[in-house]
């Protein structure tokens, strides 16, 4: 269906180099866009591919990813004709990535120094499938997730998707094993993909450190929370939208 024999072999070539593949999605974010891609050109941990695709942007974006690839050759710009959405353009990216650890970055958020290189010992040090980590909220001193960090995600999952999605470093194997993102899920898809990982049981931890900082202002979840909601709740039932 994905073609993933030939990726995941050529990916296992990579693994002891430690080699990751980081994929963005953007449409729209001439304002975040340039200090987000510093976050990840800045980090600790160097060896890695940084896939960028623009999913149709109107406005400087796509330009401003032009001039920071100028800077950086580990920066690999890919372009939509229309603008497809999320969960489709991260589909793409996924199919175009080398490493056999895919990290994730949302494109008005920004990630620390280390995020990478300490998921990078997570993953090594308990054999996960996948890491996440907390995140602080732009702007306040808020960290989440918050108590619900401390419960049983099996169960926090059947209210709430109790991940932040930015700060997902995943195998590439688990992800192509599970479907990639159900692109019946235009919005909520984090959440159906979390979902489906958690019910096949994916070995996982969430690190205490918050090493993201998260955008809640005039991002996707503000500004259609009411889709949002809908495809939320078909994960919590179990249907199709």
């Amino acid at each position: 269906m994905h073609n993933t024999s030939r990726n995941l072999k050529k990916s296992s070539l990579i693994m002891n180099n430690k080699y990751i593949s980081v994929i963005m999605s953007t449409y729209n974010n001439e304002k975040s866009v340039g200090a987000c891609i510093e976050s990840i050109t800045q980090q600790t941990f160097k060896n890695f591919e940084f896939l960028i695709l623009d999913d149709g942007s109107t406005d400087n974006t796509y330009e401003i990813i032009q001039k920071k690839k100028l800077a950086d050759d580990r920066i690999k710009i890919f372009r939509n004709d229309t603008n497809l959405g999320l969960t489709k353009s991260l589909n793409i990216l996924i199919n175009k990535t080398n490493a056999p650890l895919i990290a994730r970055q949302d494109a008005d958020d920004i990630s620390t120094p280390q995020r990478f290189e300490q998921q990078i010992a997570s993953i090594e040090k308990y054999d996960l499938d996948f890491c996440t980590t907390r995140a602080k909220i732009m702007k306040s001193n808020k960290v989440i997730p918050n108590l619900s960090f401390y419960l049983p995600k099996k169960i926090i999952i059947n209210f709430k998707n109790p991940f932040v999605h930015g700060t997902l470093l995943i195998k590439k194997q688990s992800i192509y094993e599970i479907g990639l993102y159900d692109e019946d899920f235009y919005f909520s898809q984090d959440y159906k993909l979390f979902n489906d990982l958690l019910l096949n049981n994916y070995k996982f931890k969430i690190l205490n450190l918050p090493l993201y900082e998260l955008n809640t202002f005039d991002n996707i979840s503000s500004k259609y929370s009411v889709q949002q909601k809908y495809y939320a709740d078909c994960v919590r039932k179990g249907i199709t939208p």
